[in-house]
């Protein structure tokens, strides 16, 4: 029987996407380098724990899920983090940001300055500029006044993301002009914490780094996985947890987050035996906070 390996999830470093998988082995990602697993025969997929435990219930988990916890271990998981405001006393400087996943598609953020841009990559941000640099609570408040006075959100349904990178303007500047001219607005507004330094307008463009300049438009999206199916292609592009590949069924995305709990084996050629759905159509606009 083949040796049998459990995926943690996708990075993003300095040189590219980056596998990861349990026990800390690491599998850097490239253009054309063919990504190819099979998954284990009679399985299922189960919790993977939180903060380095198993879980104790050893729970099942819905193969359409994007989160590999089951309510409890995700509720452990989320405990003391800044995504849940209960780490208020980080002494640590956080950055604000906006972010441009498409035409219609800005939001805003905050992310630790340590981690530079890895959230923006794991996002999937097509482009993004930085608002300011604070301390923690000064950078949600910061947050909360541009949902508040400019109506930016904080959260884009990955869907939608996803949808919108199949048509995205070829200019840098068009890519960048939304979130330029909603900069300019944020730096005009009363109201900036006093302890959060302002930033000037500097665009961070990621469509190089996440190969779409030149990879074909997908057609199609990997709905789950399942005992014995299997995913084979080359990969093309990849942006936030998506792997763009090449496969028998014309170029697939692949949620990477579909990957941890479920036990998968070495694979080949270019085959997809994975329940397979169609793009979603491009949002014309944003049509709401949320």
């Amino acid at each position: 029987m083949a040796q049998a390996w459990r995926c943690a999830g996708l990075s993003w470093t300095a040189g590219g996407p980056v596998l990861i998988w349990d026990g800390g082995r690491r599998s850097a990602l490239t253009w054309g380098k063919t990504v190819a697993f099979g998954v284990a025969e009679g399985g299922a997929r189960t919790c993977v724990g939180a903060r380095g435990n198993m879980c104790p219930f050893a729970a099942r988990v819905s193969a359409r899920s994007t989160g590999p916890r089951c309510e409890e271990c995700a509720r452990l998981d989320r405990a003391h983090s800044v995504a849940a405001d209960t780490l208020a006393d980080d002494p640590r400087p956080y950055r604000v940001y906006l972010a441009w996943f498409g035409p219609g598609m800005t939001k805003v953020g905050i992310t630790a300055e340590r981690r530079g841009p890895a959230r923006l990559l794991e996002q999937g941000a097509i482009c993004f500029s930085w608002l300011g640099t604070g301390p923690l609570m000064a950078a949600r408040r910061t947050e909360e006044l541009l949902r508040a006075a400019l109506r930016v959100p904080d959260r884009i349904p990955y869907a939608a993301k996803r949808a919108a990178r199949a048509a995205l303007p070829s200019a840098g500047e068009e890519r960048a002009a939304e979130i330029a001219g909603l900069h300019a607005r944020a730096l005009g507004l009363t109201g900036w914490p006093e302890s959060l330094e302002p930033a000037p307008f500097r665009p961070v463009d990621h469509v190089e780094a996440f190969g779409l300049a030149e990879a074909p438009a997908p057609v199609g999206v990997v709905g789950e996985l399942a005992p014995g199916g299997a995913v084979s292609g080359e990969l093309v592009a990849a942006a936030g947890p998506d792997l763009h590949l090449a496969t028998d069924r014309g170029v697939l995305v692949l949620d990477t987050r579909l990957l941890p709990g479920w036990e998968l084996v070495p694979g080949g050629g270019r085959r997809v035996e994975v329940p397979v759905r169609a793009l979603k159509e491009r949002p014309t606009a944003q049509d709401g906070l949320f």
